[in-house]
């Protein structure tokens, strides 16, 4: 499989398609290779529209989605940035590639080890994993007092916890998808002061939920 073909065929069909237009997130796709972290068995399909299956029947993203997402957030070279669901650890690569760190969580073991030695490959060094459920609060995982520049939760929720939020440093970006199948919307919150936050709505979507999302109270007749 000619792989380089695919990835241009990616960006310029998929990607671009998709209003991701920034130069520097399109270079990253490029320089970042997909196809070595996507499991074996779909290694052909790394290039395709669709969500990859993962172990533990999770997903892996769509290119357009984690595209969008990178460009969405746009982390800088001073910030850090936390994400919520490691998976295959392709997004966190290309998160880790613009930003100054990123810390990783995910629930499953498995996920994080195996991410950890593919980013080593990629020679991508500045990544912090950690284990745990981060579904209703990251505050129990990370070190005390410790806030980010950018947050990204790779999973839907149905209500967005507050203590997501209150890790953000001033404005600090969080981008989450947020709502009930079969409409969700994949919103950056921005943190523009101590107690608020503008919302920006970008597009609807439908996500699987994050492993142990919380649940809002639902009435029933």
């Amino acid at each position: 499989m000619d792989f380089e073909k695919a990835r241009f065929l990616m960006v310029e069909q998929q990607i671009r398609t998709w209003e991701v237009l920034d130069q520097t997130v399109l270079d990253l796709l490029f320089a970042v290779k997909r196809e070595d972290f996507v499991p074996a068995a779909y290694r052909s399909l790394a290039f395709v529209d669709m969500e990859i299956p993962l172990a533990h029947q999770q997903m892996m993203m769509t290119p357009k989605m984690e595209a969008r997402i990178l460009q969405d957030v746009a982390p800088k070279p001073n910030e850090r940035v936390l994400e919520i669901g490691t998976g295959s650890g392709y997004l966190t690569a290309l998160l880790a590639k613009q930003a100054e760190s990123v810390t990783t969580i995910d629930i499953i073991e498995g996920f994080s080890r195996e991410a950890a030695a593919k980013i080593a490959r990629a020679g991508v060094t500045n990544v912090h994993f950690k284990t745990g459920d981060a579904a209703v609060s990251p505050t129990t995982i990370l070190d005390s007092h410790e806030t980010f520049d950018v947050v990204v939760l790779t999973g839907s929720v149905p209500v967005l916890p507050k203590a997501y939020l209150d890790v953000l440093n001033l404005n600090g970006r969080l981008f989450a998808i947020v709502g009930d199948a079969p409409v969700m919307k994949a919103t950056v919150f921005t943190k523009t002061g101590t107690a608020s936050f503008a919302a920006t709505d970008l597009f609807e979507t439908v996500l699987a939920p994050l492993v142990n999302a919380k649940q809002p109270s639902r009435f029933e007749f």
